[in-house]
């Protein structure tokens, strides 16, 4: 695969991880949270959990899911429940942030993987992106650069949110409103479980 090719997917992934959404809103909420180590575990968790999509997306399985709605509703349904859970979680929050020593990076890990791996409009939007550039006939060994390649900025640009306010006044700032982070997160959610329900399959 040219190298302009992949400059340009490139480009396309680096403009979706930095769009708003409820990725970025659990990053800062758990870098505010646990620290720089939960924020950035939460950012590696999604960014695996991105690569997997784009791995399927430029596999060929995206046709064969596209093929069958119940799947994608499954994946829906699933992402939804994730989503609710840490809603509620973040709403039932007192407020208290941990220590650095003690941020539960496993926690932030396992957050981040669910959220992007039960989240079937990643596959949608990488399905709508490779279908530009990706060719019937791509070798087995550029199809697995391109996942790396979406996986690796997806990350990056997360676990650079978390190191970005990590120290800084401004996590400090946030910490003092920890509380009221987490139930707005929590309520921004659950809106986006309700957003993802309502959606067709």
């Amino acid at each position: 695969m040219e190298l302009a090719v992949l400059a340009q997917i490139g480009a396309v992934c680096v403009l979706g991880a930095m769009s708003p959404g409820p990725s970025l809103a659990v990053v800062l909420r758990n870098t505010v949270a646990g620290g720089r180590l939960r924020g950035v575990m939460t950012g590696l968790g999604h960014g695996i959990g991105f690569f997997f999509y784009a791995l399927i997306a430029v596999s060929g399985l995206a046709a064969a899911m596209d093929a069958g709605a119940a799947a994608v509703r499954t994946l829906q349904w699933g992402g939804a429940a994730v989503l609710v859970w840490l809603g509620w979680q973040f709403l039932q929050s007192d407020g208290v942030v941990a220590d650095e020593h003690d941020s539960g990076g496993r926690e932030g890990f396992v957050a981040g993987f669910l959220v992007a791996f039960l989240n079937p409009k990643i596959l949608a939007f990488f399905v709508a992106v490779f279908s530009q550039f990706i060719e019937p006939g791509l070798p087995p060994g550029d199809r697995l650069a391109v996942a790396l390649l979406a996986g690796t900025i997806d990350a990056s640009w997360y676990m650079f949110v978390a190191t970005a306010i990590a120290g800084t006044p401004l996590l400090d700032a946030l910490r003092r409103h920890a509380q009221g982070i987490d139930r707005a997160v929590g309520s921004v959610l659950l809106l986006l479980a309700g957003a993802l329900l309502l959606s067709p399959a």
